[in-house]
């Protein structure tokens, strides 16, 4: 079955504008038209897609069971367009990726600056935040690529499993921190010390949790959680405080001369990394290229 693209457009319009009337406003198109527009599609189909009432448009069986398609095909024709438009110079294509902190720190930022090296015309939309934020802006296409920690793949998820790397993470104190002094730390030795860290529910969170409780202590003494790393750096740096870091953004902090990670005896804490996509559609082109840097960059390090 072949589907007309103007006519999906006009179909998913209505459903979003709930009426025809502002649905032709929003098309710029006369009620009458658009009218004409959706019966040849419900025609082609074979079947109402909606139900005409005083107070607008209702979608029949036949128009829910449309839509999800309908929405995929347009925004798959969107790609298909701004990417060709982008490789004629024509347009700029969008690269939308969205990140957990930690790699948005320094490998995002070094993948992005080598595509716009070689793709100057794209631009790009990110997004940061924990793993349910990021899986549904996979979901309501919102991004086209998600990095995190690795997690189950779902029936509407999937990792990339060519895309994948490997960091480590540290407990970070000032350079003055009274646990500096003690001969062979441990871990348990830092439990009862005032710690800062990112809230639950994020991946350094549960990289930290994890790396306790497998040596079977309980949660250290968190007694502050914030997603501001300005905020974390400074109650490390001037207040006495411990963090858990992961290896990108500690690595910046170091060599700033902010903080060090403990010299803990045993510890390694090592996490695997990768990025996720929609299992439906296909890959628009900004996003195949940005995991080709991935993939370079990962190999390097």
């Amino acid at each position: 079955m072949t589907l007309n693209l103007q006519q999906l457009s006009a179909f998913t319009t209505i459903v979003a504008c709930g009426s025809l009337g502002r649905a032709a406003a929003e098309l710029h198109l006369t009620q009458p038209a658009l009218s004409r527009t959706v019966k040849r599609l419900e025609d082609h189909l074979g079947a109402p897609l909606f139900e005409r009432h005083t107070k607008g448009m209702q979608l029949t069986a036949i128009g829910s069971a449309l839509l999800p398609h309908a929405m995929l095909l347009l925004r798959e024709a969107e790609h298909a367009r701004e990417e060709i438009d982008a490789m004629r110079g024509l347009a700029k294509g969008t690269l939308k990726v969205g990140t957990v902190g930690s790699i948005a720190s320094l490998l995002l930022p070094l993948a992005i600056g080598r595509v716009l090296d070689k793709w100057p015309n794209l631009r790009v939309q990110i997004i940061e935040g924990v793993w349910d934020r990021l899986a549904e802006g996979l979901l309501t296409h919102e991004i086209d690529l998600a990095l995190s920690i690795v997690a189950p793949d779902t029936e509407e998820i999937c990792a990339i499993a060519e895309c994948r790397w490997q960091d480590d993470s540290f407990v970070v104190a000032a350079d003055d921190h009274p646990l500096r002094s003690k001969h062979k730390l441990q871990l348990a030795d830092t439990h009862d010390a005032r710690w800062a860290v990112p809230p639950r529910g994020t991946a350094p969170f549960e990289h930290m949790q994890e790396a306790f409780t497998s040596r079977g202590l309980e949660l250290p003494n968190v007694v502050v959680e914030t997603r501001s790393v300005t905020v974390l750096k400074s109650l490390v740096a001037h207040c006495g405080f411990l963090s858990w870091m992961a290896e990108p953004m500690y690595r910046i902090e170091s060599q700033a001369g902010v903080m060090r990670a403990l010299d803990i005896d045993g510890l390694t804490a090592t996490r695997t990394l990768t990025a996720f996509r929609r299992r439906q559609g296909i890959l628009p082109g900004p996003a195949v290229k940005l995991l080709d840097e991935l993939r370079q960059i990962a190999e390097m390090n």
